[in-house]
């Protein structure tokens, strides 16, 4: 009869034979651990099952997640999107790469306001990607711009990874989100310097908006349409993540309050109809029920691995890495960035990160810093290939003279600016402990 331990080496190595097959990541998490928890203990164990998935579909925190995602999807249904690129776009036009800096901010504010990563890089796909070339601007930059900016939305609060992180470490959300607040701001800060810099060293590569073209909307115009299109999403965000991260309202709740306060916005701007709501629920509903059939698969994978005795096999392996705790974080940045290659960040949270977790917990590290450092890594899934989500989206609306190689050249530069803000705020751990002390978290 085999080992426990190597039951658990080949329980890993089916799971990713499984998932290069092209079997779905939930079935595959469910599978493996059935059938190696089978190998190992019978049914016996999975008698335990029950419990941790009435632990999951419980947990309140995981209540914030289906009320955010209607927030977002009530809000791109709203064409939110459409409004903040067309004042934005005229604001920063006049600069040498402003379209471009212009996108970056609106991926900031959707982030902050949608958080859905396929919605956000097809909407900027479908409304800058055509002017931006018509404008002159480099194919590849301006796909990396759009991909990178629709991505910011899973570090720049409420991200649902932070949500899923709280859970998983046991952290307060209203901590990782005002851990994650300057480190998002600063990896867009991060974009906005590189586009500033090629427009000083390659002009011809982010040509500025023509005269002519700003000229049509005067100033007085502008300003009004800035007010009535940036103060709402602004001020929703604010009330929410304010709400949370100084203690007044639970997720759940300040949740709850984003998704009414969507619903406001999208009747005061005229929006709202039945056919946005019913689209609205759907894609809710669709994007919830994934999540959480996913999470219940994990808890199958995780009660055989933990029973096989995978996590003192793990414990083992660090024990041998040379360099102590910051070698052992650096092997678990490895291995997310790997995995971002060809799984989600879900099915990345709920394998790698408690699979590592109790040797950062045995080592005292802090949970706050090595969330933040997880989430600004898990960004990088949605961008690498051949797996990256953004990038699939963004090749559904491209014009015929975009290529696939095209937009794998193009994020090359933007993949590297988030491992660099993961080294910055490695190096620096007060830009993510820093607020949540200031705030008394």
């Amino acid at each position: 009869m085999l080992s426990y331990e190597i039951l658990a080496i080949l329980m890993l190595v089916a799971f990713f034979v499984l998932l290069m097959m092209g079997i779905p990541v939930a079935l595959t998490l469910a599978t493996t651990g059935f059938v190696f928890g089978v190998l190992g203990f019978g049914t016996a164990l999975f008698s335990l099952l029950p419990h941790r998935i009435f632990g999951v579909v419980t947990n309140a925190t995981l209540l914030a997640i289906p009320l955010f995602v209607f927030m977002g999807m009530m809000l791109e249904r709203s064409k939110l999107a459409e409004d903040l690129m067309d004042v934005i776009g005229l604001v920063a036009g006049s600069l040498r790469g402003g379209l471009g800096i212009g996108i970056v901010l609106v991926g900031v504010l959707m982030g902050a306001t949608t958080g859905i990563v396929g919605a956000t890089v097809v909407t900027l796909g479908l409304l800058t990607l055509p002017g931006m070339l018509r404008r002159g601007y480099n194919k590849g930059l301006a796909c990396g711009v759009i991909c990178a900016s629709g991505t910011l939305g899973q570090i720049i609060p409420p991200s649902l990874i932070l949500i899923l992180l709280a859970d998983i470490l046991n952290e307060s959300v209203g901590t990782l989100f005002a851990a994650a607040m300057i480190p998002g701001l600063m990896l867009a800060g991060i974009y906005v310097i590189y586009i500033l810099i090629l427009g000083i060293v390659r002009p011809d590569l982010v040509p500025p908006v023509p005269k002519e073209e700003r000229a049509l909307t005067s100033g007085s115009q502008l300003a009004v349409k800035v007010f009535k299109v940036v103060a709402p999403p602004i001020g929703l965000v604010g009330a929410v993540l304010g709400s949370i991260i100084a203690g007044i309202a639970a997720p759940s709740e300040a949740a709850s309050m984003g998704a009414l306060g969507s619903i406001l916005i999208a009747a005061i701007t005229g929006r709202l109809s039945w056919r946005v709501l019913r689209e609205t629920v759907q894609a809710t509903t669709k994007i919830t029920a994934m999540m959480m059939f996913i999470l219940i698969c994990a808890q199958v994978f995780a009660l055989a691995f933990r029973g096989l005795r995978g996590e003192d096999l793990v414990k083992d392996f660090f024990a041998f890495l040379p360099g102590g705790i910051n070698a052992d974080i650096w092997f678990l940045m490895l291995i997310i960035f790997v995995l971002g290659f060809f799984i989600e960040w879900i099915e990345i949270s709920y394998i790698a990160v408690p699979l590592f977790l109790p040797v950062f917990m045995a080592a005292q590290v802090d949970m706050v810093w090595l969330a933040t450092l997880i989430c600004v890594n898990l960004q990088t899934s949605f961008l690498t290939p051949p797996f990256g989500w953004a990038l699939f989206f963004l090749r559904g609306v491209t014009p015929p003279e975009v290529s696939t190689g095209d937009i794998y050249r193009g994020i090359i530069p933007f993949v590297l600016m988030q491992v660099l803000a993961l080294v910055i705020v490695f190096f620096f751990p007060a830009i993510a402990t820093w607020l949540p002390r200031v705030i008394g978290w």
